[in-house]
């Protein structure tokens, strides 16, 4: 394994297209809830229109030699961006400032997981968003079924504050 972390611009973006795919049908196949609602997400409907609505964005790839096998993308957008016709992720009274940071996808190709790329991933995500010193508020929303992700996610500190569209999503928070 030659394993190599690149932050990658807006204008790269493409190339997370294939493990951004790959993450939504992986969701869909554990989800226990309404998994049909991963039938319209993808790259396109996805990672596209966060992208564009944020005021910051901030992906890494991993590869091992010239394959991706890894990626995460956070984000800082306007929180409310959280409210929209699919569903109001949080009460936007409860956000300190106007922005929030959000480790939004975060996927690690099956073979490549237990190898300490994802506290890598997650580390990178945390030190960029903690950049922006007028944002207070992290969140990190997974989807029903995906237990290894949860646990993995309160290990590093974020707390279950609640769930949304019946289950469909847990969201977390930092502490």
């Amino acid at each position: 394994m030659e394993l190599t972390y690149k932050v990658i611009p807006e204008e790269e973006i493409e190339l997370c297209r294939d493990l951004c795919n790959e993450l939504m049908a992986f969701q869909k196949s554990i989800s226990t809830i309404k998994p049909e609602l991963f039938d319209n997400m993808n790259f396109d409907t996805r990672m596209i229109p966060s992208i564009k609505s944020a005021t910051s964005n901030y992906t890494v790839i991993v590869k091992d030699g010239e394959k991706i096998v890894a990626y995460v993308y956070s984000n800082i957008s306007p929180k409310e961006n959280y409210s929209n016709e699919f569903a109001t992720f949080f009460n936007l009274s409860s956000v300190a400032g106007t922005h929030v940071g959000c480790l939004s996808q975060f996927y690690i190709r099956e073979g490549y997981r237990d190898y300490g790329i994802g506290k890598t991933l997650f580390n990178m995500s945390m030190e960029w968003m903690k950049q922006f010193e007028d944002v207070e508020d992290y969140f990190v929303f997974v989807s029903n079924g995906n237990h290894h992700a949860l646990d993995f996610y309160k290990r590093r500190g974020f707390k279950v504050s609640h769930d949304i569209l019946d289950g469909f999503i847990t969201v977390l928070r930092n502490d």
